[in-house]
């Protein structure tokens, strides 16, 4: 299958299941929302689409070969950890989304540690709402810093190149679903936090109290967050009631204009932003 995986498949791919994704939990959004918006949807939306606009632009001029492609040179000359093994392909390629998986969970844990890599992910966090869109809302340094970090992890981990594919769809698909603001049944979402990271459970990791901030970094996979002592199963002050955001950045006109958004790194470090 590595032969037959052209760039224009997976562009293809990856734009549907995004297109498809971002309307199923738009849908929900309307039918069944969990929190009262506090932003005008119209502003939030158009910035944080347009930002993922200008990601996407920045991306492909900037990134020289796609995650599939550094895979695909990874496997034909036997890069990484998994060329040391001879497993079945379905249980390499499991295995190498669950390790992709983890990488991503540490990077995050460490973008929110170190003041540098904060600046640029704060953006993410300065979003005074929580919808479908807060999960695409990054700022480009960050979404090109976060490429060459995977692109890294991939060379390293020498997975195979459907692997790969399907961690990037999973990665952006519950990325969305878990920033939606879709209301489910308490019993439905304990159980299904145990396979896959919840919106009920994602909301908490964008409180304005920094130790629940601190908390919950998971995407995909909830496990990591437990393992690891990340856990934090309910905001304190409850899912309505609890405060979206930066407690220094209140106005949306520093939080949800694009302009604003894209300059927010650079009006400082501190962690408390």
């Amino acid at each position: 299958m590595n032969g037959t995986i052209s760039e224009s498949t997976e562009v293809a791919i990856r734009l549907g299941c995004f297109a498809g994704v971002l309307i199923v939990m738009a849908i929900w959004e309307r039918i069944a929302p969990r929190r009262k918006l506090t932003v005008a949807k119209p502003l939030r939306w158009t910035s944080n689409l347009s930002l993922v606009a200008i990601n996407t632009v920045m991306a492909r001029i900037v990134m020289p070969v796609s995650a599939v492609a550094v895979a695909i040179a990874a496997e034909s000359h036997r890069w990484g950890l998994l060329s040391l093994i001879d497993w079945p392909r379905w249980l390499e390629t499991i295995l190498a989304v669950i390790i992709l998986d983890l990488a991503i969970y540490l990077q995050h844990v460490v973008f929110h540690a170190v003041p540098l890599f904060w600046r640029l992910h704060k953006v993410h966090h300065a979003d005074l709402d929580l919808d479908v869109t807060s999960g695409v809302r990054f700022h480009t340094l960050e979404i090109l810093l976060s490429a060459v970090i995977k692109l890294a992890a991939i060379a390293a981990l020498g997975p195979p190149a459907i692997a790969v594919i399907i961690f990037e769809v999973l990665l952006n698909a519950t990325s969305m679903f878990n920033h939606s603001n879709v209301s489910m049944p308490l019993w439905f979402d304990r159980i299904l936090r145990l396979l896959v990271v919840t919106p009920d459970m994602h909301r908490v990791h964008h409180s304005i109290i920094r130790r629940e901030t601190d908390s919950n970094y998971g995407f995909n996979f909830p496990w990591w967050d437990r393992l690891l002592g990340t856990y934090r199963p309910q905001p304190e002050a409850g899912h309505e009631g609890m405060t979206i955001g930066l407690p220094t950045l209140r106005d949306e006109r520093e939080t949800e204009r694009l302009p604003a958004i894209l300059w927010l790194p650079f009006r400082g470090c501190s962690r408390e932003n």
